[in-house]
Parts: C-alpha cells; sequence; structure tokens
C-alpha cells in the first residue's frame, strides 16, 4: 500500500469510532458492521463485499497497538502537506512542506522511518511476502460443550488468489511481464532533495509485473474471494462471549506469506440446572426439612450424567454450600474445577391432618426460641 492510499483512507471513519477510541470500542464497532456486511448476508452483492473488506482492512490496522500508531504518526505528519484532489489528479504532495521534515531532526529519510507501515523498509520490494488477514466468526456452544471442549467447522469466506488465473492477473494462455519501469521490484524512488521516498511503482502498482492481457474475472488483480470449510477446536472451559485466537487458520497470506489467525467469539447457551462459576461449576439441590433438621445422603446429578451422593449433616440450614471435588469445568491443563452444591430447604405445599398435628407440637415444643432475637436492634447499629 502506497503513502498515498495510507492518508486517503480514514480507517476511524471507516468503522464510525472517533479517534480517541478504545480498542473495546473499536471491537464492537467491527463486530457490529461485519455481521452487515459479510459475504454469507449478502450474496452476490459486489458493494457489501467491498465495504467488508474495507471494514476488515481498517480493523487489522486499528486493533494492532503498533500499527495504529504509526498509522496515526504518519496521517500527522504528513495530513498537513497531502491535499487530496491536488495537481496530481487524485491526490498531490506539497513538497515545499514536506522540506525539512526529517524525524526528529536527525536526518533520516521518511522512507525508511515509515517504510514498515507503506510495505518498504530500506528499500526492499513490495511484493514481498505478506501475511494474510485475521479473519473472526462466531459460533454457539451448549453449556455441556463449553465445559468439556467441542470441534467446530466453519464456512469462512476471505480473499485469495484468483481461482481462474491463480493469482497472476493474466488471462488463460498468457502470462505476466517484468515491469520495465521498476525492473521487478515493485517499488520506485523518489528524490526529493534531502531524502528519498519510496513507494509502489505507478505502472504495475507494486506487483513488480504488468498484466497485457487481464483475467476476465478478476480484471488482472489476481485476487478473488474464497470459501472454504475449517475444523477447530474450541477448548474446554470457555466462557460466553470469550474470543478465542485458532493460530494460522484466517486468510491465506499473498505471495508465500503466512496465514491469519481466526477469532472465534463463543455464545454460551444457559443451563436449565447448572451454572458457571469459573472453573466450578454450581447446582441448587432442593432437600426436605427432616433432612435438613436429621442430616441425610443426597443424590446430586452431575454434567456428565453421573450422580454423586453428599452427605448433609444434621442441622444445616438452607443456603449452605458444599463442595465436590473434581466435578466441575474443565481447564486448559487438563485439570477440572469442582462441583457446588447449595442446599435448598423446600417448604411443603399441602400438609394431612397428622403432618399438620405434629408440626403443631413442634412449633409448640420450640416456641421459647425466637430466630429473629436482636434483628431490629441490630438494624439500628445498636
Amino acid at each position: 500500500m502506497s503513502t498515498k492510499d495510507y492518508l486517503e483512507k480514514d480507517y476511524y471513519k471507516v468503522l464510525g469510532v472517533s479517534k480517541t477510541a478504545t480498542k473495546d470500542e473499536i471491537k464492537q464497532s467491527y463486530r457490529k458492521l461485519a455481521r452487515q456486511y459479510h459475504p454469507d448476508a449478502n450474496k452476490g452483492d459486489s458493494t457489501a463485499e467491498e465495504k467488508f473488506k474495507e471494514i476488515s482492512e481498517a480493523y487489522n490496522v486499528l486493533s494492532d497497538e503498533t500499527r495504529r500508531k504509526e498509522y496515526d504518526e504518519a496521517r500527522s505528519l504528513f495530513g498537513g502537506a497531502y491535499r487530496p484532489g491536488g495537481a496530481g489528479g487524485a491526490g498531490d504532495f506539497n513538497l515545499g512542506d514536506l522540506f525539512g521534515q526529517t524525524a526528529g531532526g536527525g536526518g533520516e529519510r521518511l522512507s525508511d522511518l515509515f517504510g514498515g507501515l507503506f510495505g518498504n523498509r530500506g528499500g526492499r520490494s513490495t511484493s514481498q511476502a505478506r501475511r494474510g488477514a485475521d479473519v473472526e466468526t462466531e459460533t454457539r456452544l451448549s453449556f455441556s460443550e463449553a465445559a468439556n471442549g467441542v470441534t467446530r467447522s466453519f464456512k469462512l469466506t476471505s480473499e485469495a488468489a484468483c481461482g481462474t488465473c491463480h493469482g497472476t492477473g493474466a488471462k488463460a494462455g498468457t502470462t505476466p511481464r517484468v515491469c520495465p519501469k521498476c525492473a521487478g521490484t515493485g517499488h520506485e524512488n523518489k528524490n526529493l532533495g534531502g531524502f528519498s521516498l519510496s513507494e509502489p511503482c505507478s505502472q504495475c502498482k507494486g506487483r513488480g509485473l504488468v498484466v497485457d492481457d487481464p483475467c476476465p474475472v478478476c480484471n488482472g488483480s489476481g485476487r478473488g474471494t474464497s470459501t472454504r470449510t475449517i475444523q477447530a477446536r474450541i477448548p474446554a472451559g470457555v466462557t460466553d462471549g470469550q474470543r478465542i485466537r485458532i493460530k494460522g487458520k484466517g486468510a491465506p497470506g499473498e505471495r508465500g506469506g503466512p496465514a491469519g489467525d481466526l477469532y472465534v467469539v463463543v455464545h454460551v447457551q444457559p443451563h436449565p440446572l447448572f451454572g458457571r462459576s469459573g472453573d466450578n461449576l454450581t447446582v441448587t439441590v432442593p432437600v426436605t426439612f427432616p433432612e435438613a433438621v436429621f442430616g441425610a445422603d443426597v443424590r446430586v446429578p452431575t454434567l456428565n450424567g453421573f450422580p454423586v451422593t453428599v452427605k448433609i449433616p444434621p442441622g444445616t440450614p438452607n443456603g449452605r454450600t458444599f463442595r465436590v471435588r473434581g466435578k466441575g469445568a474443565q481447564r486448559r491443563d487438563g485439570t477440572t474445577g469442582d462441583l457446588l452444591v447449595t442446599v435448598e430447604v423446600a417448604v411443603p405445599q399441602n400438609l394431612n391432618g397428622e403432618a399438620r398435628e405434629a408440626l403443631e407440637k413442634f412449633r409448640a415444643a420450640t416456641s421459647g426460641e425466637d430466630p429473629r432475637s436482636g434483628l431490629e436492634a441490630r438494624a439500628k447499629g445498636a
């Protein structure tokens, strides 16, 4: 990408965020726009596809702290010297303003300073290998799948080499030729007095090759849209809203570069009985009043389907929690959390005559006990 391209593209505007937006604000805006313009949701809509690529490009820069800083610094430094729509056509540099703008007065060439941002550092060709873009998608998991881990299939749409010309950009039966202007390097240097500025070659647009008879499918760009299905493992113990990074499963790289990464945002469906507390599972189990008073051995269900027995000691109060070791969610190191069992004393709704009579006798026998004694005094702070 040329200096001019970077200066013309306002990534903050593309994502609809301010220049002071936080990383989370940038991420939220990207997810919203990516869902809106994703090719799978806009089949056959080339405008939406281009918008999706633009959004992804903006997010790849602004979500990376280093690249965002370089982008901001470049726009700040060149902003006053660059005027879109000037005498040069699409845009023009005011060379008078640029003279003397060496980094920190130390005499460094601006092409060296910003080479990493624009694809050329120390005069290296823009046709060098390039890492593929990161791809983000979403998936829904059941409570059990999130706790134990699961393998999922993902259908991904990303930019790749054109399937017709295999990335050459040339029509079938023809081949590209080496660019005569840059001799295949893909860049040209402009001498600006005290320094030089390296930009992609104006004739081959940085590819190092010239296509005389372009491919009718990709119009000579050599790029197309690829849809593929991959298998990816979601690790055990993920939580709702967690973002999982799967290395090397993103968009393919260019010119032999490595593939990007796949980021999967996980949505976990709630369970009708179990809950989560970190790596521990939680469950509430009803017990009868006699069981709470006299104690009991209570069968408690677990997520793996094999019940365990929990010993309830005599005099157990309502809401007490017991810990069952090793029956929680799996951790990444292979160990498991615990199952936290909270007892809830069930109050009988219907009493027959014999039960009511027995309960009346119990109340009479314990009438001297007042569980609310001192409650009002504590409320007043006494």
